[in-house]
């Protein structure tokens, strides 16, 4: 399977980002792209307004969302996600990776865990999810969903990967701080690797977030890698090395308690 990784700094107009992700989704198929992932928050983000979300969220059949499946349609051997808040019509509002294959949502997830963490606050303005994110596939590889603050909890990644995940994809705006770009680079391989498993990881960039996509391979090794500007970079998933990785390191074989109890 061809991944193809689209990083870039989100804008406080969801215009904007609607033409950025529709060049992303683009460029991705003519580059023979099977599966896109997008960042974290691509309708809109703006470091200056703590009131983005309630301002700027749309319902599923809103026009940011009603555009990108209809640039879907064109390529329909690709599939892509992207991450939103979207509104349940109860005054709350969730942060909600979708995939989207020719013009079809065909699955979705809502963050189960929210960045309450490092001084800042998601849960001012998202509410938590409570099911735990499905499984899609695409080009004979199982792929489980996670969002940015997910990666720091290891059994959600193991329960994914317990139940037939390839690869884990996560959408994430991982902010800048002291120590935050190294805790990307651990975090990310450790997924990766404690589950031998590809993990296929989309950062925004920008004046608040580290960029840094990447993907990861089974044994940890990191096979490509965004910087801090805007970019697509695109990796090769096997097969082949999954299955190496599970013969030389058999972690999921050898483990010796039960999957973990979703509470």
């Amino acid at each position: 399977m061809k991944v193809a990784l689209g990083q870039f700094a989100v804008q406080p107009d969801w215009h904007d980002n609607l033409v950025i992700c529709s060049d992303l989704i683009e460029q991705a198929a003519l580059g023979g792209a099977d599966f896109l992932l997008l960042p974290e928050s691509i309708l809109a983000q703006d470091m200056t307004d703590p009131d983005i979300i309630p301002k700027t969220a749309q319902p599923i059949d809103g026009p940011f969302i009603t555009h990108l499946l209809a640039v879907t349609k064109r390529y329909p051997k690709l599939t892509m996600a992207g991450c939103l808040p979207i509104p349940d019509g109860l005054n709350r509002f969730y942060n909600t990776l979708l995939v989207i294959k020719n013009g079809q949502i065909i699955a979705e997830y809502r963050k189960l865990h929210l960045y309450d963490a490092f001084s800042f606050q998601e849960s001012r303005s998202i509410t938590a999810g409570n099911s735990l994110p499905p499984l899609v596939e695409v080009a004979g590889f199982k792929l489980g969903l996670m969002i940015c603050y997910d990666l720091r909890f290891p059994e959600l990644a193991r329960r994914l990967v317990l139940e037939g995940a390839d690869g884990l994809i996560l959408p994430a705006s991982w902010l800048k701080g002291p120590g935050k770009e190294s805790h990307w680079d651990i975090l990310v391989k450790a997924r990766a690797l404690e589950n031998t498993c590809y993990m296929i990881a989309t950062g925004e960039c920008g004046a608040r977030n580290i960029g840094n996509s990447m993907v990861v391979d089974p044994l940890g090794v990191a096979i490509v890698r965004a910087g801090e500007e805007p970019a697509l970079i695109f990796a090769t998933l096997e097969h082949s090395r999954i299955e190496h990785a599970r013969s030389v390191l058999p972690v999921l074989h050898n483990r010796r308690f039960l999957p973990p109890k979703f509470i």
